[in-house]
């Protein structure tokens, strides 16, 4: 696996790096940057992203940045230094796969929006019918997706864990329901404790209920 800044900082990079004078910090930085294998963080936050970002590299010389969700684990690692995912027609303009054909060069973005953290990743890409290979189709099936169509297999070069600067803080529904599910909780135990008093001094808590919400 290479040195990230290997394949990024190129000559005119670097020019531009020392005109606005932070060459040496990032010489510094990627001297000894992460260059594999995979491990066990990144398998971590790989296969619990429920998105990412793919870009591609189109004939016409502008990339192309397509976005891929599903169900946390969609993402999986499949061995060595092989990430894949089950791929779906969508919209049928094929962009990617079309790309591919050319250039099989890939960058994928994956975000965690709540924790503020990024993980760039970048690789060779094929793409095959799930009929082509049903072991690898069932490696990358998920619970919560339909049949798999296609399959598409990274071969990782380079990985970057990006700063958190500027990522705004974002939260899904199940990481919604987990951070409120103790304060919901700790309600309900108010409730059941408070309807329990009332009951003893001989109220009936749904029907003063009832009064408030009918004055």
């Amino acid at each position: 696996m290479k040195n990230f800044g290997e394949i990024f900082f190129t000559e005119d990079v670097q020019a531009k790096q020392v005109k606005t004078g932070v060459r040496d910090k990032f010489q510094h930085v990627y001297r000894n940057r992460f260059t594999g294998p995979l491990d066990e963080s990144m398998r971590d936050f790989t296969e619990t992203r429920t998105t990412f970002y793919i870009a591609s590299n189109s004939t016409s010389g502008f990339p192309y940045v397509q976005h891929r969700g599903g169900p946390a684990g969609f993402l999986k690692m499949i061995g060595g230094d092989e990430i894949g995912f089950a791929d779906y027609h969508g919209n049928q303009q094929e962009i990617t796969g079309g790309n591919l054909v050319a250039d099989d060069r890939v960058s994928l973005i994956l975000m965690d929006y709540a924790r503020q953290t990024r993980l760039k990743i970048v690789g060779h890409m094929t793409m095959v019918a799930a009929s082509e290979d049903a072991d690898l189709t069932e490696k990358v099936a998920q619970d919560g997706q339909g049949p798999v169509e296609r399959v598409a297999r990274i071969r990782v070069i380079a990985v970057d864990w990006n700063c958190p600067k500027y990522i705004e803080q974002r939260f899904n529904r199940d990481e919604v329901s987990a951070l409120v599910a103790p304060h919901l909780a700790s309600r309900d135990q108010a409730i059941e404790t408070l309807s329990a008093r009332l009951a003893a001094l001989g109220e009936d808590p749904k029907a003063l209920l009832a009064q408030d919400k009918n004055p």
